[in-house]
């Protein structure tokens, strides 16, 4: 009898079959593990994440460092005036002076940063030029003289390299907490004897003076690098640009130099 019942409930168009507890449990388990196996993986590839916007706070000492002359300033256009300058370097001065700045940044070398900036800028001004040209390759035609410090973090050996950057300057080098690589953490000291020899001594030249738009590009070029799984593309692409920063950057010529005054006329001595 319970037989016949039960074979007429399995025909019933009304029959909704149980899923048994055991493949609840098993597709719980499994959603759980997937969802461990990708936070892990989001988790990796955030802590190889490199983006300059999330090194400090806007204003800060951090972000300074990495900060172009134009921003270090505060100045937003492309095209500005020498008085507009001074303007923003004398508001900068008030502001981060030891005497007034109550952060937590070291205020000596937030201002020596200004300082830096506001000179690179007026030798600009100085020199005929334009601030910033949006139309421009960086990378052929350089804006300024390169002083910034670049590591390719894809070259550098870390910790076991025998003339370690880090120990030369480490003022300006620091080993970074995703790749354990070499890496600038401070600008605009690339004329610093002891950052000179960290360059001259690197055994795999891999550190690099550019220009400040050259490294914000190719800080964000290494950034996706590093996030990117097959990053053989970014890092091809970063070699490329690094080799034509190298060549535009030595023939990159400032201000031209005076030659000496000469005549060809005949000089009487007496």
């Amino acid at each position: 009898m319970e037989m016949a019942h039960l074979h007429f409930l399995r025909h019933s168009p009304f029959f909704i079959p149980q899923v048994p507890k055991v493949y609840r449990i098993i597709s719980n388990s499994a959603s759980r593990s997937d969802g461990q196996y990708w936070s892990k993986r989001a988790r990796r590839r955030q802590r190889g994440r490199v983006n300059c916007s999330d090194n400090g706070e806007i204003g800060g000492e951090e972000w300074l460092a990495r900060a172009n002359p134009l921003e270090v300033l505060g100045l937003q256009d492309e095209y500005c005036t020498e008085d507009e300058i001074k303007a923003a370097f004398r508001a900068k001065v008030k502001e981060f002076h030891p005497d007034v700045y109550k952060g937590p940044g070291n205020a000596s070398s937030i201002v020596q940063r200004v300082i830096k900036a506001y000179e690179i800028l007026i030798k600009r001004i100085s020199q005929g030029e334009y601030l910033q040209r949006s139309s421009s390759d960086p990378f052929e035609e350089p804006d300024c003289e390169a002083l910034d410090i670049f590591v390719n973090e894809f070259l550098c050996i870390g910790k076991g390299c025998p003339y370690s950057c880090v120990t030369r300057a480490p003022h300006v080098f620091s080993y970074a907490p995703d790749t354990r690589c070499a890496r600038a953490i401070s600008q605009g000291q690339g004329e610093d004897y002891q950052v000179q020899l960290a360059v001259g001594q690197c055994p795999r030249n891999c550190i690099f003076y550019v220009t400040p738009t050259q490294r914000v590009i190719l800080e964000e070029l290494l950034a996706r690098a590093l996030e990117s799984n097959d990053y053989l593309t970014e890092a091809s692409m970063l070699e490329s640009l690094i080799a034509r920063a190298n060549f535009e950057n030595n023939r990159y010529q400032g201000r031209p130099k005076r030659n000496a005054k000469k005549s060809t006329k005949w000089v009487d001595w007496y």
